[in-house]
């Protein structure tokens, strides 16, 4: 193994713990390679796509000491470096080849964030200019970098993210004490000020720059910390509504590193992100807010059904609802009517009043959604309906659990919620 691919292969290794990793929202044009549908799966888009992207690390020396990070400054592993030369060209010949579709390009701290962020920047520079590529980029965005850096990196990329890995001041002063809220906050508000300003503009001027057109997104580390879902998913709410996040990834806390100050765990919380990807999913798409799924007295979510069947069985006075006279919203709170499914249903009540047997060839998910509807006044659920009975009928009916979902694979509900 020669030198460049040994650095390959160790800053491939150390950026796969980074899950905020999405392609959308690329229209560039007039250059090579192209975000659109060609190529290898290696991530998801956020509007369902697959697509492929060189993952990896400018540097994995760092000047932070971040108790959950495997590249953290006490760690004792390999340490390399690409240059920005190195870089566009890898990206560039992979484009070349059809491996990928576009670079994802994260780096530890070196020497400050300034240095890093000059670093990347050159790099996605000469990818941009000198190799004419037009292909995704997506680029974090290092906290604590200056603002006229920060503002230059939507210039170049499709989509910047700053992650913010912890949900509190706290937890973010315990186990990673180089950094606080307010400098992960800041670059946060800075990109979405760029992003807005940005998209006013070109509604009056078509011919202006694009800044960061796929937007921004963030990662949150779930089971590193003591906090709830609750207190995760009010973060991420207010982090959708104040920087107008395109998304916040929840990644699994993977133990790469013994520190008394991590809880000591068997194995990947992987169920627990897999529920707050469906809560997160019900908050943009669904219409719901983080309070109605959680509260104080229930602040984590079940592990045993989704959020969203959850909540109709402790609401179970809303219920059964009449598919043929419920508005959109309400259709869409029903446990197995997904958003797909309510625009066929309304479409569908229009031309005629729809039956039970009508749902399913609606797309409608029958197993989970027959409690909780009527059609036409008919219902085919339990005789006595009680949320302890619902629930036992759906676990009868549950299918047996698939194979475990692989670490790094994207994480998406998936059917009608």
């Amino acid at each position: 193994m020669d030198d460049l691919e040994r650095r390959i292969e160790i800053l491939s290794a150390g950026a796969k713990y980074d899950a905020s990793c999405s392609s959308s929202g690329s229209d560039r044009s007039g250059g090579n390679g192209a975000a659109h549908m060609s190529g290898v799966c290696h991530s998801w888009s956020a509007d369902g796509r697959c697509i492929s992207l060189l993952k990896i690390l400018m540097a994995n020396a760092c000047v932070y000491d971040c108790a959950y990070c495997v590249n953290r400054r006490s760690s004792d592993i390999p340490r390399a470096a690409l240059t920005p030369d190195e870089i566009a060209s890898l990206t560039y010949e992979f484009y070349r080849r059809n491996y990928i579709e576009g670079l994802f390009l994260s780096s530890g701290v070196v020497v400050s964030p300034d240095h890093t962020m000059e670093l990347m920047l050159e790099a996605v520079r000469k990818l941009r200019e000198e190799k004419r590529f037009t292909g995704y980029v997506h680029m974090k965005v290092i906290p604590g970098a200056s603002r006229e850096l920060i503002d230059r990196a939507g210039l170049y990329a499709d989509r910047v993210s700053v992650n913010i890995e912890l949900p509190t001041a706290g937890s973010l002063a315990l186990l990673a004490p180089g950094k606080t809220k307010e400098s992960i906050l800041r670059p946060m508000n800075r990109l979405a000020e760029c992003i807005s300003a940005s998209r006013d503009e070109r509604r009056s001027v078509k011919s202006a720059p694009l800044y960061a057109p796929g937007g921004q997104s963030t990662q949150l580390i779930v089971g590193a910390s003591p906090e709830t879902d609750l207190q995760i998913m009010k973060l991420s709410e207010a982090l959708y509504k104040k920087m107008a996040l395109k998304r916040v990834y929840y990644s699994a806390f993977v133990p790469v590193s013994p520190d008394n100050r991590l809880p000591a765990l068997t194995a990947p919380p992987l169920a627990r992100e897999h529920r707050l990807y469906q809560a997160d999913w019900l908050l943009r798409f669904y219409g719901f807010a983080a309070d109605e799924l959680l509260n104080e007295r229930c602040p984590c979510l079940d592990l045993t059904f989704d959020p969203k069947t959850m909540w109709a069985l402790n609401n179970l006075d809303k219920f059964p609802l009449e598919v043929n006279t419920a508005d959109h919203l309400e259709l869409l709170r029903v446990p197995g009517i997904g958003t797909l499914s309510a625009k066929r249903i309304l479409r569908a009540r229009r031309a005629a009043r729809l039956s039970l047997e009508d749902l399913g060839r609606l797309g409608v998910v029958m197993k989970r959604a027959v409690y909780f509807v009527t059609a036409g006044g008919r219902y085919g659920g339990l005789k006595k309906d009680s949320a302890e009975a619902i629930k036992t009928r759906l676990l009868e009916k549950k299918e047996p659990a698939a194979v475990q979902p692989q670490l790094f694979a994207a994480a998406e509900p998936a059917g009608e919620l």
